[in-house]
């Protein structure tokens, strides 16, 4: 990775923040929330992937709207964000794969 992609990706974040900032006071909560939770358990790929984006342009559509970010999503934000990611690979997949690879190898 060079200088210059680094420096276009912290581009790229800071003016995804910036769009964060302009959602109404209680999507942004619901979005640090979703972003913490999906940090911890989301797919390898979050941070370069299309899924935080994604949710900020649906979380546009629904304050454009004039809904409520809990009409969108449910009441059960972890739900939502586990229903995004279920078919992607995890840090806990690669986690339990190499737990499995250890275990396969100590017993041989």
């Amino acid at each position: 990775m060079s200088i210059q992609d680094i420096v276009e990706g912290k581009k790229q974040w800071r003016a995804h923040l910036a769009r964060v900032k302009a959602l109404p006071p209680d999507y942004q909560i619901v979005y640090k929330e979703m972003q913490k939770y999906l940090f911890k358990v989301g797919p390898i790929d979050l941070p370069d992937g299309p899924l935080l984006p994604g949710i900020v342009d649906f979380f546009e559509e629904g304050a454009a709207a004039g809904k409520g970010v809990l009409e969108l999503i449910g009441t059960d934000v972890a739900a939502f964000c586990d229903d995004l990611v279920k078919d992607s690979r995890t840090y806990a997949d690669v986690y339990q794969e190499s737990i499995n690879r250890e275990s396969g190898t100590a017993e041989q």
